[in-house]
């Protein structure tokens, strides 16, 4: 009975799939040249794929219907049109596409011209981004040191984008904008594909995992504006968008091996491709090296899959899964003489760091028609952060004794569900973004254990930590933002965001002169509140628009604000999460392919900020009280430009394509009131940091550059030029002993790569960064891996050969 109900489901999965249809097709240029990557989709459904590079596409499994068949490729026209699918039949439809600018005679293609930054669609996937201030990185049109992360070049076109060059391993990223801190890009909300990545953005929101580089297909920034759909933080959204399954070919595999100065081996090897219905990615990347400092090393293993199923033409569902295992040595900090002697040498030989990260995510989508569709996002951390070491400060002798040891265990799942809607108000066509959200993070949090006395990578204790903690977050969000188009050339934007916040917090707050366990006192917070926002667009030209938005935004009170450095310290009871509002009000756009721009001016208002200061308790003692002290404003000016003389002026040039930008940002970052306090002769002194600049906040931020390419050739140049910022909130000139505090001395870099394309398959890549060797450093540490001053790396060199075959 089983042997004949079998061949009965198969019989009727063969009538089934007999009954399906398929279209297939040339897709050409008005010059009769196949197009290839050109993408075809379907309206209304999750279908879509890419021609080959014959030009030539095929949808298969399509149910009997009529459907519109639209085509795009950047720089064309879009074309649609609509094709009635019959039962077991291939229908044949193919299209010539239009070139969009035609410029005084000039024909204007994606393939010459500006290849910098770009601009996110007014709706973007399930994100409104229109009247907002937003950035595209395009990781394949960066002449870039990818391998290595090298985030100078990566941010070079994206202004106002501060970076602290203290890790040249590429492990973690660590970048800010608007005079924020940089520190592991904490002030943004970091995610990947859409989901959160970091320990948990609700208390502990740094970012110890980057995704390879050579991988992310872009990167999405909307600045501060971005908090009415995406929460937390001041920064806005970084969004690494990973290379997706190529739609074009059944099988694409890749391998890039780059080698250099220090001992530098990485391998990058990639397997995709579509089948029908299934897509799929995965990657393994190997790197390695010394570094450039003394007492420097590091190894990762990076991997990932990937794989989607359209389960009809209505819906389809994906899962990814990502692993990073890193063993990273820390060199440590120098003190301001040692760095003038010998910025490679270090003083801490024991110091070591890994972070285990294990990311997963489930997704579906759903088109319930041409004009709304569904997203559903179940996401997941499992993760640790830990080190040893030696880490007093730089001016004591590491004693060989017993290392400190600091473990994090991070576990974290969120559920996000986005819904998105086209509709009619009267003429107007309208669109609103709305979802909800569910993440709960637990962070695990032990430190101060007794480590071994050795020199390597090992992270056991004797006896207990000394702290030995619990933190839990739970959030809810709702939120919804409309555009709202009054006409062809204007549009409107409001949202709210509706946020609800439990922290909890317990365990071991320390160890007895005895070795007992002191039991810190559970702290229970739960706060409810919204934010609010607006913004326009107005479409001056075919090709620009003027942008501005206000919209509020905030910073959760973290773990560590929640845990007393020592038990006579307090924590205020009413500590509550910094709050306050990004404004934008600028102008972008394209011109042909020969023009980018985007100049704006930003005023970023955070107020509440977590500080300590000192108070006198009833017995006439000396605490540290920690509470919310400050307000400090950001503003100022970002541009970016980039020109394309030999695409304006020339129509076919065999001198090739040249392509110069500038990325240029002038930050003013003070506070207008935090007050502070100090003990002078046992007494309580106080102050005011009104008018002081806040903390790793450079004034200026410009970076320049050319490129020049001609068939498979591409070189370019680039320089950075950083103004100075200070180490501390008081604005400290000369440095302490143990180079925690000071100046962070302006400082000028040069960069230049190039690639070589000499087969179909075949790309040479290579480069030289800091050319001019520059001694220079963009952070003075207060702890780990410090502390005291982290030099950036000098002259290195790198030369990688990609690989690639399709079938």
């Amino acid at each position: 009975m089983k042997k004949v109900l079998f061949a009965f489901v198969l019989l009727v999965n063969f009538s089934s799939l007999a009954q399906l249809g398929s279209i297939s097709g040339l897709i050409t240029t008005e010059l009769n040249e196949p197009l290839p990557g050109a993408s075809i989709t379907l309206a209304g459904t999750v279908r879509g794929v890419q021609t080959n590079a014959k030009g030539t596409y095929i949808l298969k499994g399509l149910k009997p219907g009529q459907y519109t068949i639209q085509v795009s490729f950047v720089g064309y026209r879009t074309s649609k049109r609509e094709v009635n699918i019959k039962e077991g039949k291939q229908q044949e439809v193919n299209f010539t596409l239009s070139d969009v600018t035609e410029l005084q005679g000039v024909s204007v293609t994606a393939q010459s011209g500006v290849k910098g930054n770009s601009f996110l669609p007014q709706v973007n996937e399930y994100t409104i981004t229109a009247g907002k201030k937003n950035e595209v990185i395009l990781l394949d049109n960066l002449q870039a040191n990818l391998a290595m992360n090298n985030s100078r070049q990566i941010f070079s076109r994206t202004p106002g984008i501060s970076v602290w060059e203290s890790d040249g391993s590429g492990i973690q990223l660590g970048v800010a904008s608007r005079g924020l801190s940089p520190n592991r890009s904490w002030e943004f909300n970091v995610r990947m594909d859409g989901y959160d990545i970091t320990p948990d953005p609700m208390g502990y929101p740094e970012a110890y995992y980057t995704p390879p580089m050579e991988v992310v297909d872009r990167i999405e920034i909307i600045r501060g504006a971005s908090s009415l759909q995406y929460g937390p933080q001041f920064g806005g959204l970084m969004n690494f968008v990973l290379r997706k399954p190529d739609l074009s070919t059944k099988l694409v595999v890749e391998s890039q091996n780059t080698t250099g100065n220090n001992g530098l081996f990485s391998s990058f090897n990639y397997v995709g491709g579509t089948a029908g219905r299934l897509s799929y990615t995965t990657y393994y990347q190997k790197r390695l090296g010394n570094g450039w400092r003394q007492n420097s090393y590091f190894n990762t293993d990076h991997s990932h899959g990937e794989v989607s199923y359209a389960l009809s033409n209505k819906l389809k569902v994906g899962a990814q899964l990502t692993y990073m295992y890193t063993q990273s040595q820390q060199a440590g900090g120098l003190t301001d003489t040692e760095f003038a002697q010998n910025a490679q040498q270090s003083k801490r030989a024991r110091n070591w760091f890994s972070n285990p990260w294990f990311i997963y995510a489930l997704t579906a989508d759903y088109v319930i028609s041409a004009d709304s569709k569904l997203s559903l996002k179940y996401f997941g951390t499992t993760a640790e952060r830990n080190s040893i070491g030696f880490t007093k400060a730089i001016t004591e002798v590491d004693p060989m004794g017993n290392r400190q040891v600091d473990r994090d265990f991070y576990q974290t799942n969120g559920l996000e569900l986005r819904y998105l809607v086209d509709y009619k108000l009267g003429s107007w066509k309208n669109t609103v973004a709305s979802g909800l959200r569910y993440f709960s993070g637990e962070i695990k949090r032990k430190q101060l254990g007794v480590g071994s006395n050795g020199n390597g990578m090992d992270f056991d204790i004797q006896g207990l930590y000394t702290r030995d903690l619990i933190f839990h977050n739970t959030n809810y969000a709702a939120f919804a933002e409309t555009i709202l188009r009054p006409s062809e050339r204007l549009l409107m934007t409001i949202g709210a965001r509706l946020e609800q916040i439990e922290t909890h917090m317990m365990g071991q707050s320390g160890l007895s002169s005895s070795g007992t366990p002191l039991a810190a006192t559970p702290s229970t917070r739960e706060r409810s509140f919204v934010l609010l926002g607006a913004g326009a667009e107005y479409q001056v030209s075919s090709g620009t628009k003027l942008y501005t938005n206000i919209a509020q935004a905030y910073r959760p009170v973290l773990a560590s604000d929640l845990l007393p450095p020592a038990t006579t310290d307090v924590i205020d009871p009413n500590l509550s999460d910094a709050k306050g509002f990004n404004f934008d009000l600028g102008y972008r756009g394209e011109l042909g392919n020969y023009l980018t721009f985007d100049v704006d001016y930003f005023h970023l208002d955070y107020d509440n900020r977590v500080g300590t200061i000192s108070r006198t308790n009833s017995d006439g003692k000396i605490y540290q009280f920690r509470t919310n002290l400050g307000h400090s404003v950001s503003k100022g000016a970002e541009a970016y430009i980039e020109f394309s003389p030999t695409t304006a002026w020339l129509k076919a040039s065999k001198m090739g394509n040249i392509s110069v930008f500038a990325s240029i940002a002038a930050i003013q970052a003070h506070y207008l009131d935090f007050k502070t306090t100090s003990v002078v002769s046992g007494k309580i002194v106080e102050s005011n940091l009104a008018g002081k600049s806040v903390e790793n906040a450079p004034e200026k931020i410009n970076r320049y550059g050319i490129t020049y390419s001609k068939k498979g050739l591409s070189l370019s140049w680039q320089i950075s030029d950083i103004g100075q910022a200070f180490a501390d909130a008081s604005n400290t000139m000369a440095a302490n002993a143990a180079a925690t505090t000071g100046l962070i001395p302006a400082y000028q870099v040069q960069d230049v790569s190039g690639s070589y394309k000499f087969k179909k398959y075949a790309t040479l890549k290579f480069g030289v960064n800091n050319l001019g060797d520059s001694r220079y450093f963009t952070r003075r540490s207060g702890g780990y891996p410090g502390p005291g001053i982290l030099p950036a790396d000098g002259r290195t060199w790198y030369v990688g050969l990609n690989v690639k075959f399709v079938n």
